[in-house]
């Protein structure tokens, strides 16, 4: 069963709190410049509301819930999500310091995207940042299917190839290459806890 969600809307048709995504895409689809964000709480939700979406604006949901928690993540470590807007639609990805909440790459939006594409490409990204960086920790995702393409070595995507997201798939092409010459230890790639965490560090605050 899927958790429940509230959404805060500062800027809309109409503006507060709404308890399903469906009640506030009608409130800020299609509204220019339209603000927004989904919180794990009502207490969360109604405390933002009476902040502002720029004191939100890029966080997750659901700020360091991991570091209460009797079994946290590891640390050092690297969160990567990503977020797209629609099936295709623009999609882009984030990577975040989980111990210092350091943002340490974001790319996107690319053209006719899907999330588990982004979520496949943060996680490789994240691999060849540590690489490049002569680290190593593990880096946690919340996205099962993209955990498994990585472990896989392709994205086993059903996303159709045109011209507007040629980018997209050359980044596909050179994500499978990296993974094809470079062997994962079975804990470079770890899920990440909702439930028991909350939101993904890297997560960006939308449906």
């Amino acid at each position: 069963m899927a958790k429940q969600k509230y959404y805060v809307v500062w800027k809309g048709r109409k503006t507060g709190i709404f308890t399903s995504w469906a009640e506030c895409e009608a409130q800020v689809k299609g509204f220019v410049g339209a603000e927004f964000k989904s919180f794990g709480s009502r207490a969360e939700a109604e405390a933002a509301l009476q902040s502002n979406y720029e004191a939100h604006k890029g966080k997750p949901a659901t700020l360091g819930k991991w570091k209460e928690s009797s079994e946290p993540p590891l640390l050092p470590s690297l969160c990567v999500d990503a977020a797209c807007s629609g099936a295709p639609g623009p999609v882009e990805y984030q990577g975040i310091d989980l111990k210092t909440g350091e943002r340490l790459f974001h790319a996107g939006p690319f053209k006719d995207g899907t999330n588990n594409v982004g979520e496949f490409l943060a996680i490789v990204h994240g691999l060849t940042w540590l690489a490049k960086h002569g680290l190593e920790m593990p880096i946690y995702s919340d996205s099962e299917n993209a955990i498994a393409w990585v472990y896989n070595g392709k994205a086993n995507t059903k996303l159709e190839h045109t011209s507007a997201n040629a980018t997209l798939f050359a980044l596909l092409h050179s994500a499978e290459n990296w993974l094809a010459e470079n062997e994962l230890h079975d804990d470079a790639v770890l899920k990440w806890d909702t439930d028991q965490w909350g939101e993904n560090p890297a997560d960006f605050g939308r449906k």
